[in-house]
């Protein structure tokens, strides 16, 4: 049986970024920021048996959201950007490319050469 994907992000911005690089199918969640218990309950159940990524901003709100993924989902996969950047939505293409690429995530080939 094959597992899908999931890639988890905040904000709506970091969604349409991440689906223009990703070559593969995916599902791409958004958090809007912060998530309630129940809010975290309900993906806990829905994600079990999916490779799951936690790609949040490098920032404040990024890591607390990623702590409490540590905490509730430890099997996920935590991808970082670099702190320059700070977030997703404005990191530039070639090294989110870069990132989703060595997390073994499918990406155009046109995003490793892309600026801005």
């Amino acid at each position: 049986m094959r597992t899908e994907k999931t890639i988890i992000v905040e904000g709506a911005s970091d969604r349409k970024k991440v689906q223009e690089i990703v070559r593969e199918p995916v599902e791409i969640i958004c958090t809007n920021g912060t998530i309630g218990l129940s809010r975290m309950d309900e993906l806990i159940d829905i994600l079990e048996g999916h490779d799951v990524y936690i790609l949040v901003d490098a920032d404040q709100a990024g890591e607390k959201l990623r702590r409490q993924f540590i905490r509730e989902l430890p099997e996920a996969r935590h991808l970082y950007i670099d702190r320059v950047y700070k977030e997703v939505a404005t990191a530039p293409y070639r090294h989110l490319a870069s990132v989703l690429l060595g997390a073994n995530i499918d990406v155009h080939g046109e995003f490793l050469q892309k600026d801005g």
